[in-house]
């Protein structure tokens, strides 16, 4: 929605029929849905990777050492030439017909689909936007422009099944830096984990069945692949790993299968302390040397195809396992703009609007 359709209820109009004359315009009240997404850059130049880095990884949530330990080390060692080997990265995956990334694209084509789900069941009363915690559009523009075109009541929805305070959290936290500046706040709720909805496990587990269908010979072993945290997060209370245990459980469970089918691995170790394992990129390997010859991967906390995913996976992680003795390596895409997962988003966002709707 532009600015230029927003409603406005003038002075003896509407909700103001009996204001003054004086009275500035009001925007009709609707109902704001934000799915919330990652980030990206806007390029894959040095200085838009560089700004884009710079933000996230001077994200507290993120990196929560002391600044005066950290911020020395980011900006001066990492920020000079992690942008060169990013930048990489996003070029191998980077969708050169639209000049964007591919989380880009994909999380437009998510809202769209939502979109017109909600409107199947709500009519008009009901907005739905995206945005993105680092890079553009930006939580700050989302959501100040959608109280302005009327949003009195916003559903926030971080994007993603388990919650993490890297991702979920601080996707909370900059929704509510800019309620903070607001004369007028919308009422907001936030949408918590959905790793267990129903839907949301139907639809992961027909990925993964439709991905074997296709597959020219059965895949070994199911690697159900989550981003790493740094274990110290789990012993100060993140949910996040036990969150990824139990999704690798119920996928299990849906799939009918044994645990020797598929096992839990996590990737995108960085830094010295201990993560929580067994790394993605080594286990992998390791399955090769036992003997798995074909595998599959699958990464359940990713809503939409990203760098970690088209890149990481699907390269580093693909080359570590042929590299290692493996002959197949399948990767099952994320649900991404199917169907079967805008139907779940759709139920998700239906049950956190009661009592609005």
């Amino acid at each position: 929605m532009s600015d230029s359709d927003v409603k406005l209820d003038q002075p003896g109009q509407g909700r103001l029929a009996h204001a003054g004359p004086d009275h500035p315009p009001v925007a009709r009240a609707k109902i704001g849905v934000v799915i919330a997404n990652l980030g990206t850059p806007d390029a894959t130049d040095y200085w838009s990777m560089r700004r884009y880095l710079n933000e996230f990884l001077s994200d507290k949530r993120v990196v929560d050492y002391a600044s005066w330990k950290w911020q020395p080390l980011l900006q001066g060692i990492i920020l000079t030439k992690r942008p060169f080997s990013s930048g990489k990265a996003y070029r191998s995956i980077w969708n050169e017909e639209k000049n964007e990334s591919p989380l880009l694209t994909i999380t437009r084509d998510q809202t769209a689909k939502l979109t017109a789900r909600l409107k199947t069941e709500l009519g008009d009363k009901v907005v739905v936007d995206f945005c993105m915690r680092y890079g553009n559009p930006s939580t700050d523009s989302v959501l100040t422009r959608l109280q302005a075109q009327g949003c009195e009541k916003i559903l926030f929805f971080p994007l993603y099944p388990q919650y993490a305070s890297p991702t979920t959290a601080t996707a909370n936290d900059q929704a509510f830096r800019t309620l903070m500046k607001l004369k007028w706040q919308p009422a907001i709720r936030t949408v918590p984990a959905y790793f267990e909805h129903p839907a949301y496990l139907d639809a992961l587990a027909a990925s993964v069945n439709e991905t074997y269908a296709a597959a020219e010979s059965r895949p070994d072993i199911l690697v159900a692949s989550y981003h790493g945290v740094p274990k110290r997060y789990l012993m100060e209370g993140d949910p996040y790993h036990c969150q990824c245990q139990k999704t690798t459980r119920l996928l299990k469970e849906r799939l009918g299968w044994d645990d020797s089918q598929i096992v839990t691995a996590f990737q995108s170790q960085f830094g010295p302390e201990e993560w929580v394992g067994p790394p993605t990129v080594d286990h992998v390997a390791e399955l090769a040397r036992q003997g798995h010859k074909h595998i599959a991967v699958v990464s359940p906390a990713f809503a939409s195809d990203c760098v970690e995913t088209l890149e990481e996976i699907n390269e580093e992680i693909r080359d570590s396992f042929l590299e290692a003795g493996g002959e197949h390596f399948t990767y099952v895409p994320c649900l991404n703009d199917r169907d079967d997962h805008i139907e779940a988003l759709a139920q998700v966002a239906l049950n956190e609007l009661g009592g609005w709707i």
